[in-house]
Formats: C-alpha cells, structure tokens, sequence
C-alpha cells in the first residue's frame, strides 16, 4: 500500500514513526511519503518536507506568516495529487491538516486521521468538516469518544501511543556522564519545539535559576534548532543543553519547567513532578481566551478534568510565580500529592499499544478481505 502521512510538529513525527513502523509490521510492501521529521524519516520512504519550515503557534503568528502556510497548503496537495496515495494519514496539526482531508476527499482519495484534532476544546462545528472529509478518526483520549458520538459521529478509541513510545525507550544509564552534568539534583526545562514558544517561554524559565542554586537546569533541545540558537536565549547562564534525549533528562529530573503540550503527559507518565507553563503573544492569548472553552490547557489536567499540575498562563508566567510553585513541587505535601496523581493518571490511560492497533485498523480499512 502506498501511505501518505502529514505530521506538522515534533510530538506528530513521534506519533507518525511508531505508526510507521508498525504499519510495516502488518503491510511488508508499505510504500510511505510524508511531511514530518527525523524519527519518521528514519523509518524510511520519501520526506517531502520537515515539519520544522511548517509549524507556527498562535493566531497572529499564522497570520504574520500566512503566505508562507498557503504555500506549504498548495504544495501538499499538488504533491499529494502526483502520487496518489491509497490512504492520506493525517496527524494532529489541524489548521492545515483539515485543509488537506477536504482536498483529498475530493479527489477520492481514502482519509484516516491519527490523533483528533482538538474540536472540543473549541469551534466544535469542524466536527461537522470531520465527519464529511475523514473517513476513519482514530482517538488517543478517553473522553473523545463520548464527545464525537454527541455529534452522530462513531470513532475509534485506540490508546495514547505516548505509552508506545515510553515502553519502547531504553534510559542511557551514562547519561549524566555523556552530559557532563554534576551531581546536584536536576530540574528539566522542555520549552517546546517551536519558535515562538521558546521565544515566549524560555526566558521565564531561565528567570529562575539563580533562586535554585542548589539545583541544576537542564534545556531539552527541539531537533529542529542547534545549540547556538539556544546560547542566544542564555547569555552567561552556563546551563545543559541536550538534544534528542527528553526521556533520558526526564528519567534523572527531580522536576521539570513544561511548556504546555504533549510533553506535560510525557512528564507526567515518567511520574516527575512539573510546572506547566504557556505564554504566547497578547493577540493571539485574548483571541484564544475568547473561542476556548475549557478549564484547564494541560493535558493531565483535561484527562484527569481536575487541577492535577498549576498551570501559569501568560501574566502568571513570571519569575514569582514560577518560582513558588516550583519550589512546592520540590518539597511536601504538594510533591507527594502530585506523584499519587499521576498513579491515578497512569490507570486511566492504560496500557500500550496505540500504534500497533491503529495499524492493524487502517490496514483492514483499506484491505477488509486481506485481514
């Protein structure tokens, strides 16, 4: 078969790899191309673009940036028509992603989407896009199959492939070693993979290190950035930067500075507690405040629907207040209360298994007599 996957961002070439592999698992003549990252071009086929020339956060960065996502828009779907795949995979990214579902509908092309995009949290007419454009939605969170089926809409729950990808990692017991990093406890900043989160983000949580000076910082570098963007951001700070390695720095962090995303559940399934925080431009924040309609903007937190992790957006994302909570998670009562949490969390999400279920679907979708 020939697959077609879009993966817009670093945690979506994390998801498209597993999948990727374990398509070719259940399908050994699989031919892929795709927009994604390194991890999935280490599975092989064609990268047509990296997701790194493509990902933009927020309202009004989309919009200063517009010609350049209409561009990258208009040549997906002329590639997409070139080789007309046998099924268009699409993962998360949905300000572009739904754009292409609709094309390639109307090119009879078969749409399966990995990873619902976020309807609930806002504008939950696109459920009604989805329900005309994809043909099979594949869900990684509990709570989207009640959700989609309020709209007349039936899914596929198949678990969170998070879980995949944590059971699959192996730690390098000499990472510290092969870090250079000291003895002293270690406290992880994940500022994200973008741009405009580090440029946002970034600065408040290094505000913090020198209140911590029994503590070591620790920078998750993104794969789509080098070390010397990072040393523009840290001046004389003399902090850690180490790439392609979260899970090994979330293995040894005591606690970690987290920019809201797919890294809080990451965090919190390696059971560290964690800060979330997320700051973006005051345009795009009181649009965003505006259309959401959620309590909480941390995946924990949603999955659990109750406050689990303190989550500082914009104004609240500032050294006084990073600080104190951070200083709460690295002592009691408030450590253990997370950690028990997090146990609870754990339960809910169950066990792995994501991708390989979601292969075998997709797989029997397009090949009912072969299965």
């Amino acid at each position: 078969m020939k697959y077609y996957l879009i993966a817009g961002e670093a945690s979506g070439d994390l998801h498209g790899a597993n999948l990727m592999k374990t398509l070719k698992e259940v399908d050994a003549v699989a031919d892929f191309r795709f927009y994604g990252g390194d991890l999935m071009q280490a599975q092989g086929g064609t990268l047509v673009k990296h997701y790194a020339e493509m990902a933009f956060m927020g309202f009004l960065e989309v919009a200063l940036n517009i010609r350049t996502v209409l561009k990258n828009i208009k040549e997906c779907k002329e590639d997409l028509l070139a080789h007309k795949p046998d099924v268009l995979i699409l993962i998360d990214f949905p300000g572009f992603n739904l754009k292409i579902a609709k094309f390639a509908k109307e090119h009879r092309i078969k749409v399966c989407y990995y990873i619902s995009p976020k309807v609930w949290a806002w504008n939950q007419k696109r459920v009604l896009k989805i329900k005309r454009d994809v043909d099979k939605m594949f869900c990684i969170l509990p709570f989207e199959v009640d959700f989609y089926k309020k709209w007349g809409m039936e899914v596929d729950y198949v678990g969170n492939p998070l879980l995949d990808a944590i059971d699959a990692f192996t730690p390098n017991t000499n990472f510290k070693n092969d870090n250079n990093l000291s003895d002293k406890p270690i406290i992880a900043l994940l500022p994200g993979s973008r741009k405009q989160e580090l440029k946002y983000i970034l600065p408040d949580m290094l505000s913090v290190v020198s209140s911590f000076p029994n503590y070591q910082f620790v920078i998750a570098g993104a794969p789509s950035f080098n070390l010397s963007f990072y040393q523009d951001f840290l001046q004389d700070l003399k902090i850690p930067i180490v790439f392609n390695a979260t899970y090994d720095l979330l293995t040894v962090a005591d606690a970690a500075l987290v920019t809201s995303g797919t890294a809080t559940l990451e965090t919190a399934l390696f059971k560290i507690p964690q800060v979330v925080l997320y700051k973006g431009s005051s345009i795009s924040i009181g649009i965003a405040r505006m259309l959401v309609k959620i309590r909480f903007i941390s995946l924990v937190n949603l999955i659990m629907d109750r406050k689990v992790v303190t989550e500082l957006i914009q104004e609240d994302c500032n050294l006084t207040m990073i600080s104190k909570e951070l200083s709460d998670i690295l002592s009691e009562p408030k450590r253990s209360q997370m950690l028990a949490n997090y146990e609870a969390l754990a339960n809910i999400m169950g066990k792995p298994g994501a991708s390989e279920k979601t292969a075998k679907l997709i797989y029997q979708y397009l090949s009912p007599k072969l299965v």
